[in-house]
């Protein structure tokens, strides 16, 4: 069973009617389902994405039968951010899937402490194909094992272990700790001190 959970009626009328009755029109679709309408109580359903979002299994209950689903397209107003219709994908637990995974920065890197660095970032969600009971809703990426002015992380040095596979570029940069202005400044002083003792010392 999934960590969330929501519950969903059919629906018979047309989105605008539901919103109207301020519920929130679906549809759930998948490989082995037939794609059909849902309607689900506007709160009920904030809740479950704010906390699944979209790399999380939600358990949809509809008519007392059990779906297991992701959210794989979110409709919102414009203006108001409001949510007006959801695609849930409902996964067969014995296939691969494709998610694109967030990655989460933890941690501090030593040479941004002590401000010789500073960190710069690339992409920062990586497209992972996994099994649909095997999903990870986010890879965390601990900034000390970047501790020096220099250091970088791409794609291929991520280990998600067995049975995952990630699909972007290898060579795609992740995090890097570049020098500062500071330490640029500070290191362009100490040579221009170097070059005027050395070209005294000729004198």
């Amino acid at each position: 069973m999934s960590e969330f959970t929501l519950t969903a009626n059919p629906r018979l009328v047309e989105g605008r009617k539901v919103r109207n009755q301020g519920l929130v029109p679906g549809v759930v679709y998948g490989p082995q389902v037939k794609a059909f309408s849902i309607e689900m109580a506007y709160r009920e359903v904030e809740v479950a994405l704010m906390k699944a979002g979209s790399t999380n299994l939600i358990d949809l209950n509809v008519s007392e039968t059990n779906y297991r689903v992701l959210a794989r397209e979110v409709q919102r107003d414009p203006i108001r951010n409001q949510i007006k219709h959801v695609d849930f994908f409902a996964v067969d637990e014995n296939s691969r899937i494709v998610i694109e995974v967030p990655i989460s920065l933890v941690g501090e890197s030593p040479a941004v402490v002590s401000r010789r660095g500073i960190l710069l970032t690339g992409g920062l969600k990586v497209r992972v194909e996994m099994l649909a009971t095997k999903i990870i809703g986010k890879i965390e990426l601990n900034l000390a094992s970047v501790p020096n002015v220099g250091d970088s992380i791409y794609v291929r040095q991520l280990e998600l272990g067995e049975g995952y596979k990630i699909l972007n570029d290898p060579e795609e940069m992740i995090v890097r700790i570049a020098q500062s202005s500071a330490a640029r400044r500070e290191e362009a002083l100490k040579a221009a001190e170097a070059t005027k003792a050395t070209t005294g010392k000729k004198k």
